[in-house]
C-alpha cells in the first residue's frame, strides 16, 4: 500500500507545479537520445497535470557533471524530444534558477508550454541538499511533485529540499513504481523467483539477505557466481571474485536451507581464455574451470535448469545479466533468461539498467509486467530501505 499523497489527492488546478522527473537518458557521441523511455514513463503525470490546467516546470539531472555547467550534460536534446513526444512547446532554460526564470513563470509563462530547467547537477547545492538552492527551486511553484524513482534513494536538494517548503506529493510512475515493488515484497504470488545477477556480491549483499526471507527460489548467475562457486572450494580459474565476500556466501547458502528456499546456482559455465569478446570459449561443468580461464556466462544445462524454474514461478524479479551480454559469444545465458522470462505465465519485474537493457535487446520489454525505471532505487527498496524521497512526501 503507498501511504503518500499523489497528485490525485491534491487540488492542483491552475497552480504552478513543479515536478522531479528522471530525465537521465542515454547520448550517444553526437549528443542523440539512444533511449527515450524515461521520457516517456513521465508523460502519464505530465498529462494529468495539463488535464488539470496546471503550469508544469520541470526539473531532472542527466549524467554525472562535476557540479558545473558541461555542455554534454545539458537539457536541450531532452527538451527537444519531450516537445516531440507531447506535441507541446518546450521551453528551456539555461539556468537551474533564476529571477528571469522566476518572473517568466508568474508573468508570461503561457498554459500551452511546459518549462524544463537546466541540468540540477550544474549546480553543486543539488547534491549538496543546500537549503538555499531547494528554497529558490521551490519559490518557482505552488506544489511540489515527484516522479523520479530513479532518483528517489538520493537526499539530494530536488527530491528531500523542496518538501521542506511546499507541499509535496507523488507522481503516477512513482506510485507505480513503489506499489509494484512493495508488493513484491509483501504479497506475491507464489512460488515467488527472483533472479539476481551481476558481477558484485558487495552491491547485493543486504538485497540478498533481505528476500532470502521473502522467496520460495532463488536464481545466482553472473560474476557473483564465482565468489559462491569459490566459498563451496571449487576452483574458479582467473573470474571474478570478491574474497571478502566468501563467508557471507556461505551465509546465505546456509540460510537458504534454513528457510527453505531453492537456490539455484549454475552448474555448468561459459568459459573464456581471456577477457576479451573474441576470445576462445568452452563450456565446462562447474568443478572443472582451468586455472587460466575465467567465466564470463552460465553454460547449456544451467540455462535449461533455470528455465525450468522460471516456467513454475507465479512471480518473477529480476535484477542483473548472467553473463556478458553485451559480446555476442557471451550472452546466450542473458538472452535465454530473457526470452524465459517473457514466456513465463508469471507477474514479471524487470529492474536495474544492464537487465532493462537486455529485455530491450532481445525484443521482450513489451512482454514484461513492469520494468522499472530506477536501478538502485529498486535494490534499495527491496532491501528493505526507506528511501528519503519518497519519506518526504505528505502522508496520505
Amino acid at each position: 500500500m503507498f501511504n503518500k499523497k499523489t497528485i490525485r489527492e491534491i487540488d492542483i488546478k491552475n497552480k504552478k507545479v513543479i515536478v522531479r522527473v528522471d530525465f537521465n537518458v542515454p547520448l550517444d557521441d553526437d549528443l542523440n537520445i539512444t533511449d527515450d523511455t524515461r521520457i516517456r514513463l513521465s508523460l502519464p503525470t505530465i498529462e494529468y497535470l495539463r488535464d488539470n490546467n496546471a503550469k508544469i516546470i520541470l526539473i531532472s539531472h542527466l549524467g554525472r557533471p562535476k557540479g558545473k555547467p558541461e555542455d554534454r550534460f545539458r537539457l536541450d536534446p531532452v527538451a527537444k524530444r519531450l516537445e516531440e513526444l507531447t506535441g507541446i512547446r518546450v521551453k528551456k532554460f539555461d539556468e537551474t534558477f533564476s529571477l528571469e526564470i522566476k518572473d517568466y513563470i508568474d508573468k508570461n509563462m503561457s498554459d500551452d508550454e511546459i518549462v524544463i530547467l537546466e541540468n540540477l547537477r550544474f549546480n553543486p547545492g543539488e547534491k549538496e541538499n543546500d537549503r538555499d538552492f531547494s528554497k529558490s527551486l521551490a519559490s518557482l511553484a505552488d506544489i511540489f511533485v515527484d516522479d523520479a524513482f530513479g532518483a528517489a534513494h538520493r537526499a539530494h536538494a530536488s527530491v528531500v529540499g523542496i518538501p521542506e517548503f511546499l507541499p509535496a506529493v507523488s507522481g503516477l510512475l512513482l506510485e507505480k513504481e513503489v506499489e509494484t515493488l512493495t508488493t513484491l515484497l509483501e504479497s506475491p504470488q507464489r512460488p515467488f523467483l527472483t533472479i539476481l545477477g551481476g558481477s558484485k556480491v558487495s552491491d547485493k549483499i543486504k538485497v540478498i539477505k533481505n528476500l532470502m526471507e521473502k522467496v520460495d527460489s532463488l536464481i545466482l548467475g553472473g560474476g557473483m557466481t564465482y565468489t559462491f562457486l569459490k566459498a563451496q572450494g571449487y576452483e574458479i580459474g582467473k573470474s571474478i571474485c570478491e574474497d571478502d565476500q566468501l563467508d557471507y556466501a556461505m551465509d546465505m547458502i546456509e540460510l537458504a536451507k534454513k528457510n527453505n528456499v531453492n537456490f539455484l546456482l549454475p552448474v555448468d559455465i561459459t568459459i573464456a581464455s581471456e577477457f576479451d569478446e573474441n576470445s576462445e570459449k568452452k563450456v565446462v561443468p562447474i568443478d572443472s574451470i582451468p586455472a587460466d580461464w575465467m567465466g564470463l556466462d552460465i553454460g547449456i544445462r544451467s540455462g535449461e535448469i533455470f528455465k525450468k524454474e522460471i516456467m513454475s514461478a507465479s512471480t518473477i524479479f529480476w535484477n542483473g545479466p548472467v553473463g556478458v551480454f553485451e559480446w555476442e559469444k557471451f550472452s546466450s545465458g542473458t538472452k535465454n533468461i530473457a526470452l524465459a522470462v517473457a514466456e513465463s505465465n508469471a507477474i514479471t519485474v524487470v529492474g536495474g539498467g544492464d537487465t532493462v537493457a537486455a529485455v530491450k535487446k532481445y525484443g521482450v520489454s513489451d512482454k514484461i509486467s513492469h520494468v522499472s525505471s530506477g536501478g538502485g532505487a529498486s535494490m534499495e527498496l527491496l532491501e528493505g530501505k526507506l528511501l528519503p524521497g519518497i519519506e518526504a512526501l505528505n502522508d496520505k
